[in-house]
């Protein structure tokens, strides 16, 4: 049989599309076929677009495609308003003088290569879109032939590549995103040779790499998380980019993604929050709106995706995350580094955030070629932006005496351990005071370690729970599959808190039955008069368990008894135990053996206790320099949220 089934998801909206069946299988057998995969799309993309009018026939998806080159983006009437927001403002002539920079030194470096790194070649096709986005808008405002040149060389090597690496599809998706911008924005200078390669480069080593793995139904089309918007956003533009040429191909690919990208976009919601964490939040985030913005821009439409649930507010996720000292809340495999976010200028005009585009634009002075196309002169500070913040969706809490560049800020991590990217890092946290990062997290170690996302993830120090600012106990790491939601949260003038439920981290121990329904185990972080900062533990059963409480941190430890000072660049604070009285501080090493990575200027600051006490109340205040008051006696968590 050779029939074409379609069965409508309801919450989806997602035609489900089965040919060339075999007289083997029975019409029942099809009918029941269809009807699982329907039920599986359904319960899998849980609402993303529960509500959108997504129209992913391919027959119908190209119907309103834009013929002219440009299309992806920044079209052809983008330069002439770009060219007038330069010829006015300052900050914009900034950013492309950034940009020229960095294009003038990369016509004196070497072309990409294909060489991988363990099994990667992702730094190469990022090197490649990097290049391309930067030559392109250079030649498109400038008109200097050096840098078209440059960029189709760039191409033209990318094309003779044996392959772009489609076992770790990332590379092939982003390297197939650089092509299909570089063709666009570029196809009134190539040669129709040099459109050939590249055309030809995209229709046999990108999209039908991709066009494999929707056909397959598995894989990345299917995930919730990051590669899910770069495979879908690289691809996507990929095939608008041909669409002329290839209109099958580009129609299949397109609507598959149109009916992928939701699973994704469910993750918003319902507060944006992204709990694989700020970095992976600028990852997959960036190639949402490339997804977004090229189909906007090629068809006219964004089908509805971008009214995701979530989605309007998640720029907040980004501002909260980031703390004073323009460090990011890193848990999970990122790093505490941030790079410019032009998504936040998309947004900022998408959804009318006038403060996303200060942010990126002025708070962390965004340099990026679609930092100019995307450009917004609107916002001017963080002015009624709330201080204190909870995500529910992912539950991670921030917490901020204010805005400006000295202020107290905490990163509180609750949420769940089985989230992709994540560390076993309950109850973990981030501190900033005096412009000075004192308690840090690790980050992530080398993805090329053996295991390291599979059966050996657990043994590595920084992703296990040796390597976090939380609770070990009986130095056992937390449960992978735990989770810890927030059960209180409060922003007051005079205290800004948050409460997490660590119990179930802490559940079970190898070799042992489930713990005893008294056990639990609670951690509150506060901020008090928006300059003390308090860590509470309380621990009820568990009886005759180590407990031990630890921090990381990269400040010179000097040490008396029950009270730590720390001091880096001429700054100081304390850390003071307030509860129980028997305690005492250690100083230990944070290295792990070898080739895991090294941190030998980051210190462990280590509080063991035997469980004894009921309950066990651990309290640590860190106390800013210049701090005069009497500091507070500790009181239950429980009253922490009365007057």
């Amino acid at each position: 049989m050779a029939a074409l089934l379609r069965f409508t998801c309801v919450r989806w909206r997602v035609r489900i599309r089965i040919s060339t069946m075999t007289n083997v299988i029975s019409t029942m057998t099809v009918v029941s076929l269809v009807m699982g995969l329907a039920a599986i799309q359904c319960w899998d993309g849980v609402a993303a677009a529960a509500e959108s009018d997504v129209r992913t026939a391919p027959e119908q998806v190209l119907s309103t495609l834009v013929q002219q080159h440009p299309r992806l983006i920044a079209p052809r009437d983008a330069e002439e308003s770009l060219r007038r927001v330069l010829q006015s403002d300052e900050k914009a002539r900034k950013i492309l003088e950034s940009v020229k920079e960095r294009g003038d030194r990369v016509l004196t470096e070497p072309p990409i290569r294909h060489r991988l790194i363990g099994p990667r070649l992702l730094d190469q096709s990022r090197l490649c879109l990097d290049r391309i986005y930067t030559l392109a808008t250079l030649y498109r405002l400038t008109g200097e032939k050096k840098y078209s040149d440059r960029a189709t060389l760039e191409m033209q090597t990318a094309a003779g590549f044996p392959d772009w690496n489609p076992s770790h599809f990332l590379d092939t998706a982003e390297m197939t995103h650089a092509l299909a911008i570089g063709y666009d924005w570029l196809y009134d200078a190539l040669s129709p040779e040099d459109r050939r390669t590249i055309r030809t480069a995209i229709v046999e080593k990108g999209l039908p790499e991709g066009e494999k793995i929707y056909r397959r139904g598995g894989g990345w089309p299917r995930t919730v998380w990051n590669w899910n918007q770069v495979c879908n956003g690289g691809l996507t533009l990929g095939a608008l980019a041909i669409a002329e040429d290839e209109p099958e191909l580009a129609s299949f690919i397109v609507s598959s993604a149109i009916a992928s990208l939701p699973r994704a976009m469910a993750s918003y919601s319902p507060d944006g929050a992204w709990a694989e964490g700020p970095g992976y939040w600028n990852y997959a985030t960036r190639y949402t709106v490339y997804m977004l913005a090229g189909l906007e821009t090629a068809l006219g439409t964004d089908f509805g995706l971008g009214d995701s649930p979530g989605f309007s507010v998640t720029g907040d996720f980004w501002m909260h995350a980031i703390g004073p000292t323009k460090l990011s809340f890193n848990f999970a495999d990122g790093g505490s580094r941030v790079g410019s976010a032009p998504c936040m200028m998309y947004l900022a005009k998408r959804f009318d955030r006038p403060v996303y585009t200060w942010h990126e634009r002025d708070y962390l002075e965004g340099k990026s070629a679609l930092d100019l196309w995307w450009y917004d002169p609107r916002g001017d500070g963080m002015e009624g932006e709330p201080t204190a913040k909870w995500f529910r969706g992912a539950d991670i809490v921030t917490l901020r005496s204010d805005w400006t560049a000295d202020a107290v800020f905490v990163g509180f991590k609750a949420g769940d351990n089985a989230v992709n990217h994540s560390h076993l890092e309950l109850g973990s946290f981030v501190l900033d005071v005096a412009g000075q990062r004192w308690v840090v997290d690790l980050g992530s170690d080398d993805y090329n370690l053996p295991g390291y996302f599979g059966n050996l993830r657990w043994t590595y120090y920084r992703l296990g729970t040796a390597g976090q600012n939380t609770l070990i106990i009986d130095g056992q790491n937390q449960a992978p599959r735990a989770k810890a939601p927030v059960t209180a949260f409060t922003d007051r003038q005079d205290r800004s808190f948050a409460i997490a439920d660590l119990t179930q981290a802490y559940a079970t121990q190898p070799g042992e039955s489930a713990a005893s329904s008294m056990d639990r185990v609670q951690r509150g972080t506060a901020i008090l008069n928006k300059n003390l900062v308090l860590v509470q533990d309380e621990l009820s059963g568990l009886q005759g368990r180590l407990i031990q409480w630890q921090v990381h941190t990269p400040a010179d430890v000097e040490l008396h008894g029950r009270e730590a000072l720390l001091r880096q660049k001429n700054r100081s604070i304390r850390a003071v135990i307030l509860s129980p009285q028997s305690a005492q501080f250690v100083v230990e090493k944070a290295d792990a053996p070898p080739p895991q990575k090294q941190q030998p200027d980051v210190r462990k600051l280590v509080i063991r206790l035997k469980k004894e006490a009921e309950p066990l109340r651990i309290t640590v205040a860190f106390v800013p320099e210049g701090y005069q008051a009497d500091l507070p006696s500790p009181i239950p968590l429980d009253s922490w949220d009365k007057p």
